[in-house]
């Protein structure tokens, strides 16, 4: 049987972003850019058009899927970036780490920000950068590891918010994705 999809486009470019179930009578479309050059790129571009206003001096993301994206709006707005990694590695050294919950996960993990990193953070204005916001779990881990290190958080950005459109309104986004529940769920 082939999945249900959920027809979108992003930045000019257009996908049909599959549903999974995430918890019992609810379904979200799920983007993965890993792989996807085109959409990177075009939402790069567009993102950055987006942050122009802001004055910031890095961008931060949590690993994985929103790696190819930081990365692509670093080089399109020539700025540096960090990764907060999902694991504790030795060579992370005193690394500060926070725990949080992701839906697509459905249990807590953690974000770890690498010693190497503090220095580079600490006392900048960041961007916060992630593929989709849903429950802002990653981006609540993220701002609190940002007052850990002492960076000012002064904006926020996704290629998607999903779920209360009206909690994300201060988001940078390129779209929405609704949430798609069951009808004996919903009522």
């Amino acid at each position: 049987m082939a999945r249900e999809t959920y027809a979108i486009e992003i930045a000019g470019v257009k996908r049909h972003l599959p549903l999974f179930e995430v918890r019992p009578g609810l379904r979200i479309a799920i983007l993965n850019i890993l792989g996807d050059t085109e959409l990177v790129q075009a939402c790069a571009r567009e993102l950055g058009k987006k942050l122009q206003e802001l004055d910031f001096d890095m961008l931060v993301t949590a690993e994985a899927k929103s790696i190819p994206l930081v990365y692509a709006l670093a080089l399109e707005m020539s700025k540096p970036y960090v990764v907060l990694r999902k694991t504790y590695k030795p060579y992370m050294g005193a690394a500060l780490m926070v725990e949080t919950l992701s839906i697509t996960t459905g249990y807590p993990q953690i974000l770890v920000l690498d010693e190497k990193d503090h220095d580079l953070l600490r006392g900048k204005k960041v961007v916060l950068l992630d593929d989709v916001i849903s429950t802002g779990s990653t981006l609540q881990g993220m701002r609190l590891l940002m007052d850990k290190v002492g960076a000012q958080v002064v904006g926020e950005a996704a290629i998607l918010t999903e779920g209360d459109r009206a909690q994300w309104m201060h988001v940078y986004s390129l779209g929405h994705l609704p949430l798609f529940m069951d009808e004996e769920t919903s009522s």
